[in-house]
């Protein structure tokens, strides 16, 4: 788990690539628990604040790039 601060220095592209490989591991993880094999289930909620914190960065980042423009 990457933090907040090291997310916000990634750019978009990266950023974009580790939402795609979180939401395949979560439709992985929501298959599992439904099946019956999900041993570990706290890592269904961690994947999707990681998610949220990435959608976060990446909303941060395009309102910097508007400023920036704006001036």
């Amino acid at each position: 788990m990457e933090k907040f601060l090291d997310l916000l220095k990634l750019e978009s592209n990266q950023l974009k690539e580790k939402i795609s490989v979180l939401r395949k591991e979560s439709l992985n993880l929501r298959f599992q628990r439904s099946s019956g094999q999900l041993e570990k289930t706290a890592r269904i909620s961690i994947v999707r604040k990681q998610i949220a914190r990435i959608k976060t960065a990446i909303n941060i980042n395009m309102n910097k790039n508007k400023n920036k423009k704006g001036k």
